[in-house]
């Protein structure tokens, strides 16, 4: 692919944007103590970009816990979770956006860009409240609408649907290798942030690498 058929970027949020992934983690750790299960960072590491429920199911599968629960109790588990979350993000300002990603979403604006979310998360339009850069996005993925979480490449499809756009002039921006996945599977452009995503198309240490001169050089 080329970088000169790019028409439009997909976000995911944590980790991304900004780094409510830590909300996240102390959040499901709060959870994994509760149930019994202990908590790891390979645990930790598994629940990147894995919706809410899945998420759930792996931390009670780690303890042994999966059938301890109805599937009622399990629900109301994920709200005490997600209101732990929202208590954490509720914090967020624009100073949390991660290094480097203010610029780039001006620079994505200035150039006529197109820009989509595409995050797991449901909490993901407070999050880009908090932050002050909503404006920025012409939509955001429900992921409530989605029948399959990443790695399977739906939510991506979706993205490239909202800006109607063709994949081949979509790239996504990820830090997890399910989400490199999900981009790679949907046809687009993989822009890789961290150490590990062998997968990328393109590849940066971290947030402050990435520019379009950045991904231009990349790609050719």
């Amino acid at each position: 692919m080329k970088f000169d058929d790019l028409k439009g970027f997909a976000f995911d949020l944590d980790g991304v944007i900004a780094d409510t992934a830590r909300f996240h983690g102390q959040a499901w750790h709060q959870l994994a103590d509760k149930v019994g299960t202990k908590w790891t960072p390979e645990l930790a590491d598994g629940l990147k970009g894995v919706s809410r429920m899945d998420s759930l199911e792996k931390i009670l599968k780690a303890g042994g816990h999966e059938n301890d629960y109805t599937d009622e109790q399990k629900l109301a588990l994920a709200s005490e979770k997600n209101d732990n979350y929202l208590k954490l993000v509720a914090t967020l300002t624009p100073a949390d956006i991660l290094p480097g990603m203010k610029d780039f979403l001006d620079e994505l604006k200035a150039k006529g860009y197109h820009m989509v979310l595409a995050s797991a998360s449901k909490n993901a339009p407070k999050v880009l409240k908090y932050l002050q850069i909503t404006d920025y996005f012409e939509g955001i993925v429900n992921p409530a609408s989605l029948k399959h979480g990443k790695p399977d490449p739906e939510i991506y499809s979706a993205a490239a649907k909202l800006m109607k756009l063709p994949a081949n002039q979509v790239a996504g921006l990820e830090d997890a290798q399910a989400g490199i996945q999900s981009i790679n599977g949907a046809g687009e452009v993989s822009i890789g942030i961290g150490a590990d995503l062998k997968d990328a198309d393109v590849k940066f240490n971290d947030t402050s690498e990435v520019s379009l001169a950045a991904i231009k050089e990349q790609l050719g």
